[in-house]
């Protein structure tokens, strides 16, 4: 299959902003009719709503200098906030476990069905964890969140179900130590050197060509992503359509962070090498650096592998699956460690 390149210049001199694909127009949710009133209060509102920020908190919170104020509240405005005052609610509480059962509750993005069949998130990083837990053996059920449920403001965390103080679940940066406190597993970062030299071929080569190929591409973007990340979030079309655009700018600015433009053929060509490198890696053992039993790097391969190479997930493009069928020692990989799910 031919692959499509796409390039996205940085360049101080051109009429195109930061980050714009060539020849596809950045959406642009708040438009330029800033005339119409009622399309201005409906922006605000919606913006507000966004943000959780209470106008008559913020007019009565402003700073006391003498003359006229630097803010000044168009007169309809503020006779409709005065009949319909906005209020801002406390945070949510963090998510209780379940007191019928007592089990260790995992976090993640997934659907109602999802967690009912405890079936492999749709997400790479919480799928990293979710399958790291079971394979070192330790029992969860899994609860559909998103990041404004976690305390850390990212997904996975988990809530565990010995007597612990509720107020500190465990964010993904601390799951590994927690697991092995609980079990008395290994630490494969401090058995094998290798370990990050390979871990950071998923995190930088694998993972860029994840981002584009779910957020980038704009058939899968529409196929996949949105239905996954932006449609469950909110039924106002607005809102869909700003979150829709966030999404996608932050994969953008994420990619050129280590490049002055976005090529997909570059990216795929990437992956391919870290493929390669990786079916290498792990040769005719059935999981990486040798062990009897899958771990953390396994986790990590899989939670890609998984997602790239599932039918269900609905891509419309998927280049990442063709080169990643090229090399049958990973898909069998893949294919051993789902039985667990």
């Amino acid at each position: 299959m031919r692959s499509i390149t796409r390039k996205i210049r940085k360049s101080a001199t051109s009429p195109e902003r930061k980050g714009e694909v060539r020849g596809d127009r950045s959406l642009d949710p708040l438009g330029k009719s800033g005339n119409d009133f009622l399309f201005g209060l409906g922006v605000l509102f919606v913006i507000v709503s966004m943000t959780n920020f209470s106008l008559s908190t913020y007019l009565h919170n402003m700073p006391d200098t003498p003359g006229k104020p630097f803010f000044t509240v168009p007169a309809p405005v503020k006779r409709l906030f005065d009949k319909f005052p906005l209020t801002t609610y406390p945070a949510n509480e963090i998510p209780q476990r379940s007191q019928s059962n007592g089990a260790n509750q995992l976090f993640v993005f997934t659907d109602a069905r999802g967690a009912r069949e405890g079936r492999p998130s749709f997400n790479p990083q919480c799928l990293k964890w979710q399958a790291y837990l079971k394979f070192v053996g330790i029992g969860f059920e899994v609860t559909s969140a998103n990041n404004h449920a976690s305390p850390t403001g990212a997904l996975p965390f988990l809530i565990p179900s010995l007597p612990t103080d509720i107020s500190n679940p465990i964010p993904s940066h601390r799951l590994q130590k927690w697991a092995i406190e609980q079990v008395h597993c290994e630490e494969e970062q401090q058995l094998n050197l290798r370990f990050e030299v390979y871990a950071s071929l998923l995190d930088h080569r694998i993972r860029n060509a994840w981002l584009y190929m779910l957020y980038l591409d704009s058939e899968n973007f529409d196929a996949v992503a949105r239905r996954l990340y932006v449609d469950p979030a909110t039924s106002n079309s607005l809102v869909r359509a700003t979150l829709g655009h966030q999404l996608q700018q932050a994969a953008r600015d994420e990619l050129l962070k280590t490049s002055r433009y976005i090529d997909a053929a570059d990216l795929e060509g990437d992956a391919n090498g870290a493929f390669e490198a990786l079916s290498t890696l792990l040769g005719e053992d059935e999981h990486f650096f040798g062990r009897p039993n899958p771990g953390l790097f396994d986790a990590s391969v899989f939670a890609y592998t998984q997602l790239i190479l599932d039918d269900t997930m609905g891509w419309k493009r998927n280049r990442l699956g063709q080169l990643l069928r090229e090399h049958p020692n990973l898909v069998q990989h893949r294919e051993r460690l789902l039985k667990f799910f």
